[in-house]
């Protein structure tokens, strides 16, 4: 497990959004939060004071408030501030507050997918739908997933290439077929080696490496359901050869197939 797969498994509320566009009177007054403040500034800039600690915010940051903070903020009349902001409870699946790995402020830039994002729940919000809350709170974790992206896993794979990204779709719905490296620079009217080289340096993994790790994720989910015999799993997963799979799986999982399964039905 990495220090971060926690983060896959948050559980989060939208008990306040809001798409500020601040007049030059806006302020917020000192108050200790009961909730996560999540704040992504995209036009002009504004004052705020965080545990006692003064930041001037502006376009393109990213600000998390943890639960329990004092905080306050007034306008900037100069630079009026556009954000959007999120304040909601996010605990781990025990139902425990836990506070997220990003920095109090930080500069991401602004992303287009992400402001399609806001831009959604910003619909999802004001028309409150039934079901609204649920759209919202999934609307969230989209959002917190990309800034995940950004800034804790440093992948951000908005700007990927779209060569790579077209390759990396079709080897995820053919991974159990005999792809090559020569078949996939085709696809994208690249020479063999100038796709080697782009997609290693798209990814951080050589083609090979990468179709390996599509197909030991897929073994490993459909061993532990128990449904398949390793030999199934083999042809499913693009092995004609169930001993070479074997190898394979216990040498990128450090168990053996069978292990899986029994490990599954414990």
């Amino acid at each position: 497990m990495n220090d971060f797969e926690y983060l896959d498994n948050i559980v989060v509320t939208v008990d306040y959004y809001n798409h500020r566009k601040c007049t030059p009177g806006w302020e917020i007054e000192e108050f200790v939060t009961d909730f996560v403040d999540i704040t992504y500034v995209v036009n002009g800039k504004a004052e705020y004071i965080i545990n006692g600690t003064n930041y001037t915010v502006s376009s393109g940051d990213l600000l998390c408030i943890p639960y329990d903070s004092k905080r306050s903020a007034i306008s900037n009349p100069d630079s009026l501030m556009e954000c959007y902001s999120i304040n909601g409870q996010i605990r781990n699946i025990d139902g425990e507050d836990i506070t997220l790995p990003l920095p109090l402020i930080c500069n991401i830039g602004l992303h287009t997918d992400i402001l399609s994002l806001y831009s959604s729940l910003n619909t999802v919000w004001n028309l409150k739908d039934p079901g609204y809350k649920l759209r919202a709170r999934g609307l969230f974790l989209m959002i917190l997933q990309r800034f995940f992206q950004i800034i804790i896993y440093q992948k951000d794979t908005s700007i990927m290439d779209a060569r790579i990204k077209k390759v990396l779709q079709h080897m995820s719905n053919h991974y159990h077929k005999p792809l090559t490296v020569q078949q996939m620079a085709d696809m994208v009217n690249l020479s063999k080696m100038y796709f080697g080289n782009l997609f290693k340096q798209e990814t951080g993994m050589t083609f090979r490496t990468f179709l390996t790790l599509i197909r030991m994720n897929k073994a490993e989910e459909m061993l532990y359901s128990g449904e398949y015999k390793i030999h199934e799993v083999a042809d499913a997963c693009g092995f004609s050869d169930v001993f070479y799979f074997s190898r394979i799986f216990k040498k990128h999982r450090g168990i053996a197939p069978s292990d899986a399964i029994r490990k599954r039905q414990v």
